[in-house]
C-alpha cells in the first residue's frame, strides 16, 4: 500500500518526484503530495485523489531535495490534512506501514507541546524525528532514534530545512529501496518510480536507514552501525510500464500473458527432462524429504495455491494444505519439519504472507519455497529455494498474468516434487513437458475469443450478482473469475462448487441473477452438468465456458436462456490456465460497459504491504 519517492540531485528533481508517483498510484491513490526543500524552505503540495491533481498543484516547484507519497488510507479518511507528506517544524516525512504504538507515542508527543493536524499514524514519526532533533543535529542519527521507537510496520523517507540537500531514508517490514545514479541518489517503494534515473539499485533490509546526499549515500543499522548493501542493475526496461495502445493496463496486462508464460517457462521450452535444480541448489534434497505441502497466500494467489493442490496431490501424490496466510500464524497449527512451506505472492511483499513464512519458520520448518514475480523481494530473500515467475510488471489492482504465471511454475513445482520422489514416469513427463510448451499459443487462441466475451459482458452490466460455479480444479478458477468481476465492476459475485448448489445457495437462482459456469470437457462434466440442469429448472440464465466438441451444447441446443462459448481446446491439467482467461476478459468489459475504474478500483491497492 502507498508509495513513496525520494530525490536528491543536483538537478530539479520536482519532474522526477512527480514522474515516479505515477509509476507508483498502482500502490494508493486516494491522495498524494510532494514536499521539496525550493531555496532552503520547504514547499509542500497536497490533493486528495490521483497523482493528476497533484500535478496540477505542483507546477512552479523547483528543488534539488525532495519528497513525494501517493496514498491509500488506513489511519484516517482520505482527505488532504492526511495526505502525505506530514511536517514538524521545518522537517517532513512520508511513510509506507503502520505503526501499531501510535496512540502511546501520541499521547507522549501531545503532552511534550505538539499539535497534530491529522488523523494519521504518520504524524507522530515527523514530531518523534522533530523531538530528536533537539537531541542530536545530524538528521540521519535523529531518524535512528526516532525509528527505535516505533513499533510495526514502515518505510519512511525525510528531509528537514535544517539540513539542505540530504533525504534519510529508513525501513522496516515495508519495502524500500534506492536508486543510485549518475547525476543524484533516490529512494522508492518500487524499482518502476525509478528507471526514469538509473537501473542501478540497492534494496535496503529491515533496520536499514539511509542517507543520501547528491554525490554519495551511506547506509547504517539503527545502533549506528555502517553497512554496505550490493548494487543490482535492474533488468526491468522503462517501457515495460508504459500502457501503449492499450485501454487499461488490465487489458494490457492480459494480452500479454502469451509472452508472459513463455518468458517464465523458458527453462524448459527446449528440454526433454525436468530439473529440480530450478528451484535452487537445495531442490533436489528438499524435494526428495518432503512428506506434505502447505502453500501460504492471499486473494488470487491463494486460488492459485487452490489449483496447485489438486496437482500436486494427483501428479506427486503428496498431500497438501492452503492456508490463508492472514490466519495461519492465529491458529495453534501442528509444525512439521518435513513439510514444504510454499509462499506465494506477486509482489513478494504482501504483508500477511511475509509473516506467515517466518512464523512458519519460527515454528521449525525450514523447507521454504517462494513462487514470487519480484526477484529482490522480502519473501524471496527469506525462503531457502524460489522460483521467479516472468510476468513482468503488473501494474492493474486485478492480477492476471501473474496469476497465470503462478500457476504455470505450480504445474512445474507438481511435476518436480513427483519425479525426485520416483512417482513421474518419463513417458508422464515428457508429455506434460511438451503441452507446457504448448501453452502460450493456447492461451494465445483463447484471447481470440474476446469479441464473443464482450458481447456477453454487455448482458452483465446492468447485474447486480453474478454466481460463478466450477467442479474439481476448476473450483479455483470459479473462485477466481467471481473475485474479478466483484474487484472492478462492483458486481457482487460468489463462487462454489457445482455440486454444492442444493446446499444452500440455489436459493439466489432467478431469472436475475446470471449463473457462470467453468465447463471443461474432464471427468466431471457430466456431473457439472446436472447441476446446471438444475440451474434452469429454477429459472436461471446459464453462461458457460466449455471446450471445442463438448457435448453439453446439445443439452441446451433450443434454449435461448443458455449461452455457451467454447475454447478452442481442451487442455487436460492445464485446463485451468487456460479457461481463467475468458473470466478476465468478461469482468474487464464487464467494468468497461459500467465505466469502473479498471486499473485502479475503489478502496483496494496492488502490493498490500500492511496487514
Amino acid at each position: 500500500m502507498c508509495g513513496i519517492v525520494a530525490a536528491t540531485a543536483r538537478d530539479n528533481v520536482a519532474p522526477v518526484l512527480i514522474e515516479g508517483l505515477k509509476k507508483l498510484e498502482y500502490r494508493g491513490y486516494d491522495s498524494a503530495g510532494v514536499a521539496v526543500l525550493q531555496a532552503g524552505r520547504l514547499e509542500r503540495r497536497r490533493a486528495v485523489g490521483r497523482v493528476a491533481e497533484l500535478e496540477a498543484r505542483a507546477e512552479g516547484l523547483f528543488a534539488s531535495t525532495g519528497i513525494a507519497h501517493t496514498r491509500w488510507a488506513t489511519h484516517g479518511a482520505p482527505a488532504e490534512k492526511n495526505a502525505h507528506p506530514l511536517i514538524s517544524n521545518g522537517l517532513a516525512v512520508v511513510h509506507n506501514g503502520i505503526i501499531e504504538n501510535y496512540a502511546e507515542l501520541k499521547n507522549e508527543l501531545v503532552a511534550q507541546g505538539y499539535a497534530f493536524t491529522s488523523e494519521t499514524d504518520t504524524e507522530t514519526i515527523a514530531h518523534l524525528i522533530a523531538e530528536q532533533l533537539k537531541q542530536s543535529p545530524d538528521l540521519a542519527e535523529a531518524v535512528r532514534l526516532a525509528c527505535r521507537r516505533l513499533k510495526g510496520a514502515y518505510a519512511i523517507a525525510v528531509i528537514s530545512e535544517r539540513s539542505p540537500g540530504q533525504v534519510v531514508a529508513a525501513r522496516e517490514g515495508s519495502p524500500l529501496l534506492l536508486g543510485v545514479g549518475e547525476e543524484g541518489h533516490y529512494a522508492a517503494s518500487d524499482t518502476s518510480a525509478l528507471l526514469q534515473v538509473t537501473r542501478r539499485m540497492i534494496y535496503l533490509e529491515n533496520g536499514d536507514v539511509a542517507d543520501l546526499r547528491p554525490n554519495g549515500f551511506s547506509i547504517s543499522r539503527l545502533d549506528g552501525q555502517p553497512v554496505s548493501r550490493p548494487v543490482v542493475v535492474s533488468q526491468l526496461a522503462a517501457d515495460a510500464v508504459e500502457l501503449g495502445h492499450y485501454r487499461h493496463y488490465m487489458q494490457k496486462e492480459i494480452f500479454e500473458q502469451p509472452e508472459a508464460l513463455a518468458n517464465t517457462l523458458e527453462m524448459v521450452s527446449a528440454t526433454e527432462s525436468l530439473q529440480a535444480g530450478l528451484f535452487g541448489a537445495d531442490a533436489v534434497d528438499i524435494f526428495g524429504r518432503a512428506k506434505s505441502v502447505l502453500i501460504l497466500a492471499c486473494g488470487t494467489s491463494h486460488h492459485a495455491g487452490m489449483v496447485a493442490r489438486y496437482w500436486i496431490e494427483q501428479i506427486a501424490r503428496i498431500p497438501v494444505n492452503v492456508e490463508f496466510a492472514s490466519e495461519y500464524r492465529y491458529r495453534h497449527s501442528v509444525p512439521d519439519p518435513e513439510q514444504l512451506i510454499i509462499a506465494i505472492s506477486q509482489s513478494g511483499e504482501t504483508a500477511d504472507t511475509l509473516a506467515a513464512l517466518r512464523h512458519a519458520r519460527n515454528l521449525g520448518q525450514p523447507m521454504t519455497l517462494a513462487i514470487c514475480n519480484v526477484a529482490e523481494s522480502a519473501i524471496v530473500r527469506e525462503s531457502t529455494l524460489r522460483f521467479i515467475t516472468r510476468a513482468g510488471p503488473e501494474i492493474g489492482v486485478a492480477s492476471t498474468k501473474a496469476f497465470t504465471t503462478q500457476l504455470a511454475v505450480l504445474f512445474l513445482l507438481a511435476l518436480a516434487l513427483a519425479k525426485q520422489q520416483g512417482r513421474l514416469p518419463a513417458a508422464g513427463e515428457a508429455q506434460h513437458l511438451q503441452a507446457l510448451r504448448h501453452l502460450p499459443v493456447a492461451v494465445q487462441n483463447v484471447l481470440a475469443l474476446e469479441p464473443e466475451i464482450a458481447a456477453w459482458a454487455r448482458r452483465f452490466a446492468n447485474k447486480q450478482h453474478a454466481l460463478f460455479l466450477g467442479r474439481g480444479r476448476h473450483f479455483p478458477i470459479a473462485l477466481e473469475g467471481a473475485l474479478k468481476l466483484k474487484e472492478i465492476s462492483y458486481i457482487h459475485a460468489e463462487a462454489y462448487p457445482a455440486g454444492e448448489l442444493k446446499h444452500g445457495p440455489l436459493a439466489l437462482v432467478d431469472k436475475e441473477m446470471p449463473v457462470v459456469a467453468v465447463a471443461p470437457n474432464d471427468e466431471l462434466l457430466e456431473k457439472l452438468n446436472s447441476n446446471l440442469q438444475v440451474v434452469r429448472a429454477r429459472g436461471g440464465e446459464l453462461y458457460v465456458f466449455a471446450d471445442q466438441g463438448c457435448q453439453i451444447q446439445e443439452s441446451y441446443r433450443n434454449d435461448a436462456d443458455v449461452h455457451i462459448l467454447a475454447l478452442p481446446e481442451h487442455y487436460g491439467p492445464l485446463s485451468p490456465i487456460l479457461h481463467v482467461v475468458p473470466l478476465q476478459l468478461l469482468a474487464y468489459h464487464a467494468a468497461l460497459i459500467k465505466g469502473t475504474d479498471v486499473d485502479k478500483p475503489r478502496n483496494l491497492a496492488k502490493s498490500v504491504t500492511v496487514e
